[in-house]
């Protein structure tokens, strides 16, 4: 049987990049650096934090400790991203890092012992950890910018009262195993279906 897994995870990446992408295009530059309190993060912020993590676990990810020497975690935390532009280089530059080192393993590499903060883990676990991880920043991304828009928030998922009218139609189709491809990707982030 063929071990989908990289191929899968690469998809569900992506996927959870492209939400982060449509909540900052129906932000203003304003609404990216707001933030509720000063014990609270803005966009920008979070997006610095994940850059940083990304940065420092995916760079020279099989040979070296997913803690960098050189990361600097509590700076992440500092909201002193200037611009727009400047936001999408640094969520761009952690992204392509992840991209470029999963685009690089093979289903031989998944067993390996690799470390992070000097603890063990297979590549399996390290890429499910971040799976896990990134994810939970992204929907903080995702719910700023539900509160900041308001009435003025489209929808990233099914929207609010069309559950019923899309299970009904999903259920009205014949049954078939969906793998998480481009075609499915996106699919599901053109017509909302998560």
């Amino acid at each position: 049987m063929k071990n989908d897994y990289l191929e899968s995870v690469t998809k569900q990446f992506e996927y959870y990049k492209n939400l982060g992408e449509k909540t900052f295009h129906q932000l203003s530059d304003e609404q990216l650096f707001w933030m509720f309190n000063n014990e609270s993060n803005s966009i920008a912020t979070i997006v610095k934090h994940l850059s940083g993590n990304m940065l420092s676990r995916w760079t020279d990810f099989l040979t070296t400790d997913g803690e960098k020497e050189w990361r600097q975690r509590d700076a992440e935390f500092e909201n002193d991203i200037k611009s727009r532009e400047q936001l999408f280089d640094i969520w761009n530059e952690g992204w392509n890092c992840l991209f470029t080192a999963l685009n690089s393993l093979t289903n031989d590499d998944l067993d390996t012992i690799i470390y992070i903060r000097n603890q063990g883990h297979t590549v399996t676990e390290a890429i499910n950890r971040q799976l896990a991880h990134y994810p939970y920043h992204i929907g903080q991304i995702v719910f700023i910018g539900k509160m900041l828009r308001n009435d003025n928030w489209t929808s990233l998922s099914i929207p609010k009262g069309n559950s019923q009218e899309f299970n009904h139609k999903k259920f009205s189709e014949p049954k078939q195993i969906q793998h998480f491809t481009d075609e499915y990707l996106q699919k599901n982030i053109d017509n909302n279906q998560e």
